[in-house]
């Protein structure tokens, strides 16, 4: 498989993603209250929580989709809170939402092909092809015959020929049987490798801890702790008090 242009290897380079103060609201409802964080170039963090804790809101926040954001985010030294989404988008960050949002009339490969190439390095077919196999064998059927499984796999694909340097990954694994998970998992683990920097969403611990780097436990919208990979262990009766893992 192809290295992505441009892209450097895991823990190099300063913070490419800087969330500063973050507030965001839906209507009236005030979920973000003051988050702070930063992804380095190539890094690799889970933002980790219970239910409404602001996890999925953060990606969305990042990419301008909620109703009203304040603060600061900063993607590779620019100010994003000013932007909308389709200028945050062709700035070189893919967004992978929990609803998947597969255009059902279009088969595999148009599902692919569709969005606009927002920079160098992006992947070709081929190479989505080998990394997602069931893509592959159903390249010509439409978005409405794939499983949910494959849905997934197809929604994360999609955000990888856009050349895309960022990637946000929002509850990938909801409602995936375990071999689906598994066949993620071993795919995320290849664009880890390939020097993506990842920001994923994941309420399913288990599924995560063995990939990312860093794990950001989020509590009523903000960052309330960060617990590297490698204190994983020595970590864990907090961590579960957290999760209740």
């Amino acid at each position: 498989m192809s290295a992505v242009a441009g892209v450097g290897p895991v823990g190099e380079g300063a913070a490419l993603l800087q969330l500063r103060d973050l507030h965001a609201w839906y209507g009236e409802s005030h979920i973000l209250h003051g988050l702070d964080l930063d992804v380095a170039a190539g890094e690799f963090v889970t933002l980790m929580g219970r239910n409404g804790s602001g996890r999925s809101t953060t990606l969305k926040a990042i990419m301008g989709i909620v109703g009203r954001r304040a603060g600061s985010i900063s993607f590779d030294g620019r100010e994003l809170t000013k932007l909308p989404p389709h200028r945050i988008a062709r700035l070189g960050i893919g967004y992978c939402p929990e609803e998947r949002g597969v255009f059902a009339s279009l088969n595999v490969d148009e599902n692919l092909t569709l969005p606009p190439q927002t920079g160098e390095g992006g992947m070709s077919l081929e190479d989505i092809h080998a990394m997602f196999p069931n893509l592959a064998e159903h390249r010509r059927s439409p978005g409405s015959r794939l499983s949910g499984g494959e849905q997934q796999m197809l929604a994360m694909a999609r955000i990888l020929r856009t050349g895309a340097r960022l990637l946000l990954l929002d509850e990938i694994t909801e409602g995936l049987a375990p071999v689906i998970v598994e066949q993620l998992g071993k795919a995320i683990g290849s664009l880890r490798d390939l020097g993506f920097t990842i920001l994923l969403a994941e309420q399913n611990f288990r599924f995560a801890a063995p990939l990312a780097d860093r794990h950001c436990i989020i509590e009523h919208g903000r960052v309330v702790e960060t617990v590297p990979k490698a204190e994983l262990d020595a970590n864990m009766a907090k961590l579960h008090d957290y999760l209740g893992v």
